[in-house]
């Protein structure tokens, strides 16, 4: 869709320009916020900005020459900046500042190890080179459960299984991380 096309849709019928534009660049916009806003954001925060880019596109769209034939652009640019934005607010919001004398500041000792995390990095990186050897849905299944707190009713969803399927499935691919680590040298 070019800006031409939807200035000319928003004329005839803003009602369809603004199912046209979620329908072809929903996903684009959710990709963009999801990416942003992943690390600090709740679901239904990424799911609020998400709302916040369209009703901003649906708002302040100008036609403007720019744009004619670089709408993904456009709405690009405002799915960024409403992440970002939401993003700083985000992190202010979960941010605690503490305030101490230099006093206070020099009895504390640095328990900071640099070989502790490099070798905590490199397991990281076995760990997660031995996940993916697990091959799909297997691997899909345990990052979702363990890096992302998913329930297995969620992931379900995710990998098309059943909750008790994909639980199944969690325990099976345990034991067989389990085993190519214990090839790799690395025991827990």
């Amino acid at each position: 869709m070019t800006g031409n096309e939807l200035n000319e849709l928003l004329r005839i019928s803003p009602e369809q320009c603004h199912r046209r534009l979620m329908k072809e660049y929903g996903r684009y916009v959710y990709a963009i916020v999801f990416n942003k806003l992943r690390s600090c954001a709740a679901r239904e925060d990424i799911e609020e900005c998400f709302c916040d880019v369209f009703t901003d596109i649906f708002i302040k769209f100008e036609y403007d020459e720019k744009y004619v034939n670089d709408i993904k652009g456009y709405i690009g640019t405002i799915a960024k900046r409403k992440s970002i934005d939401r993003f700083r607010v985000l992190s202010a919001e979960n941010s605690y500042n503490a305030y101490a004398d230099e006093d206070d500041m020099a009895e504390l000792v640095s328990d900071f190890s640099v070989d502790e995390r490099v070798e905590s990095s490199e397991l990281r990186s076995i760990l997660l080179q031995k996940i993916k050897e697990l091959g799909e849905p297997d691997s899909v299944i345990l990052i979702q459960k363990f890096y992302y707190n998913r329930k297995s009713s969620e992931i379900a969803k995710t990998v098309s299984m059943t909750a008790s399927s994909v639980r199944s499935r969690c325990t099976r691919a345990m034991e067989k991380l389990r085993r190519k680590l214990s090839e790799a040298g690395i025991t827990g």
